[in-house]
């Protein structure tokens, strides 16, 4: 439930700026203003997907599924970029009858007004979910939260374009800035769509978290005269795993490679958060123990 009440916070925040663009549409018959509010249509779709995704990712492990679903989150990152093309398709449609037959615009002030209440409103809690994200490494709450910014950068360009239409009178720089908005919007999507492909693929852990394993093995390398090779990481959502070989000398006793592997280990788990370590120990000067380092073997 932890990182489920962020995605309920977010839930919370998409209804009340909904409910304030639209507000703010229906007075003005501004077509930027109804491109904010459709944005905010996918900001709630997005949350409740999040909260979804955070439920299943925390899900233990059952025998189906032995290593676990945290990379559910990532099912999440990738629709929520679809639907933000969907929205960006939207704004078009809404857009460009406006650009070819422009209309006059309504009570621009009130309902830029209720524009930057609920940007506001996202740009509060979008810190609240990125702060929560670093600190839980959730790739799902790093998502909706800079979804969230997207829409306020978003509703900062309409409020400009609206008031330019007001200062100027003229009508077609507030479709002209929809415009501008469904661009932006589709090039968030797409780089939601990609990264949450990218994390499906099994990619490295962080390089930091590359570096802090390789200082390790030197460490150990140099303390104790064992060797590593077969080092491979993958991420998973907000898990970590990290497989190696340890060759040890041959005259230890099993129960003093163990020993070593487990401190190794721990060392390492308190480095890579939310790390699962593997460890395979076998003979330093075995000629076999050199023949298994692809993964295929």
């Amino acid at each position: 439930m932890r990182l489920e009440r962020y995605a309920w916070l977010s839930v919370a925040a998409a209804l009340a700026t909904i409910a304030l663009k639209a507000f703010a549409w229906w007075l003005t018959g501004s077509v930027g203003l109804l491109s904010d509010a459709l944005e905010s249509l996918v900001n709630l779709a997005a949350a409740l997907l999040a909260l979804s995704m955070l439920r299943l990712a925390a899900t233990p492990p059952d025998a189906a599924h032995p290593y676990g679903f945290s990379k559910a989150e990532y099912f999440s990152a990738g629709i929520e970029g679809a639907l933000i093309v969907l929205a960006a398709a939207g704004i078009l449609w809404a857009a460009i009858p406006r650009l070819i037959a422009p209309q006059p615009l309504d009570m621009p002030f009130f309902g830029l007004g209720l524009t930057a209440v609920a940007s506001a409103i996202n740009f509060g809690v979008a810190r609240v979910l990125l702060r929560a994200a670093r600190a839980h490494s959730s790739i799902t709450l790093e998502a909706d939260g800079r979804h969230l910014l997207t829409d306020v950068w978003t509703s900062g360009a309409v409020i400009v374009g609206v008031a330019l239409v007001f200062v100027t009178g003229w009508l077609r720089l507030d479709p002209l800035v929809a415009l501008a908005v469904s661009a932006h919007i589709v090039w968030t999507g797409f780089g939601l769509m990609r990264r949450s492909v990218r994390g499906l693929l099994d990619p490295a852990i962080s390089a930091d978290d590359q570096r802090e394993v390789g200082r390790l093995i030197t460490e150990y390398s140099r303390r104790y005269g064992v060797s590593f090779h077969a080092l491979r990481t993958r991420q998973a959502g907000a898990r970590r795993f990290v497989s190696f070989h340890l060759l040890v000398p041959d005259d230890w006793t099993v129960k003093h490679a163990h020993q070593l592997s487990e401190e190794i280990e721990a060392r390492m788990r308190s480095m890579v958060p939310n790390a699962a370590i593997f460890t395979h120990i076998e003979p330093i000067s075995d000629p076999a123990s050199y023949d298994d380092q692809e993964l295929d073997r």
